[in-house]
């Protein structure tokens, strides 16, 4: 009866948090995707250590890349905000609903970033100026998807740097082989983002959007097969990583058994099995990860 005669009441107590909104603006609840930029950092980082590279920079690499992602989907719902009503995913997050401003948005991802940065400068002052690189690739992919066919090329730069700087935290400079997994790591972006945006491609081709899914068509299912045979070549290759001993065979089969499986998710091309697919790619991430800590750790 209470709430019959005070309706405004019911709808302010309904009404959600500030933190609440936060957290579901920084996507909070899907952790799938900073651990997608979490596998090759760390991975990248037993390489330049040579193994375990010490509890400072696991916590500050940790940290960073939870606060630089989250800071990323600020920029990007602001970015996107006119677009994302548009498409059914997305018409609910907090800054395209109006539940958030965009001062707002904004002013909570630079403190994430300025918090990510603070990290950074607990390291050394290679990584601190490469950070800068990383921040201006960060910002520049949210209007990628504006101007360029493939945006998710950019978005692989940007999820892969902290590859050179991992090495530039633990060595004090950034080796070819660093760049190298670098662009391995950006096939394998290109392998689940387009996975991702076929979730989305046909509110995107009403919007206007310029998507991998879109650009590749009728060729995104064995592009996206394609990808991840680069990506994998490229981690598998350097014999500064791996002896080729027994668990160098079973990191490629594990690895190739979750290709077939995610290529038999998106083959029919329905939402929720490329859905899937993108979910579940942070296990073959993990996968390498493992491998590659193991082979640290037996030497």
């Amino acid at each position: 009866m209470d709430a019959a005669l005070h309706p405004g009441r019911v709808s302010a107590a309904a009404a959600p948090s500030r933190l609440s909104l936060y957290l579901d603006l920084i996507r909070w609840n899907r952790p799938a995707g900073w651990l997608l930029l979490l596998w090759p950092t760390l991975s990248a980082l037993w390489i330049a250590a040579g193994g375990f590279p010490g509890w400072h920079l696991l916590a500050v690499f940790t940290l960073g890349t939870i606060l630089m992602r989250s800071a990323g989907c600020c920029v990007n719902d602001v970015a996107d905000r006119d677009f994302d009503r548009h498409v059914k995913r997305t018409a609910a997050r907090p800054v395209t609903s109006g539940r958030v401003g965009v001062r707002e948005a904004l002013a909570v991802g630079a403190a994430l970033a300025l918090l990510a940065f603070a990290l950074v400068l607990t390291t050394n002052p290679v990584a601190v100026a490469w950070s800068f690189a990383a921040l201006a690739i960060s910002l520049v992919y949210p209007y990628a998807k504006r101007f360029f066919a493939m945006p998710q090329a950019v978005l692989g730069v940007a999820f892969s740097f902290g590859i050179p700087m991992a090495f530039a935290a633990v060595r004090g400079e950034v080796p070819p082989l660093a760049w190298w997994l670098l662009v391995g790591n950006l096939f394998w972006v290109l392998a689940y983002d387009t996975e991702y945006a076929m979730v989305d491609r046909d509110d995107d081709l009403k919007i206007g959007m310029k998507t991998s899914a879109i650009t590749l068509g009728r060729l995104d299912v064995p592009a996206i097969g394609l990808f991840y045979l680069i990506y994998l070549f490229f981690w598998l290759y350097p014999s500064a990583i791996w002896s080729h001993d027994a668990i160098f065979f079973v990191v490629i089969l594990v690895a190739l058994a979750q290709v077939v499986w995610h290529l038999a998710l998106i083959r029919p091309r329905a939402r929720e099995g490329c859905f899937k697919a993108f979910r579940l790619n942070h296990w073959l991430g993990f996968t390498l990860f493992a491998g590659i800590a193991l082979q640290h750790a037996l030497r």
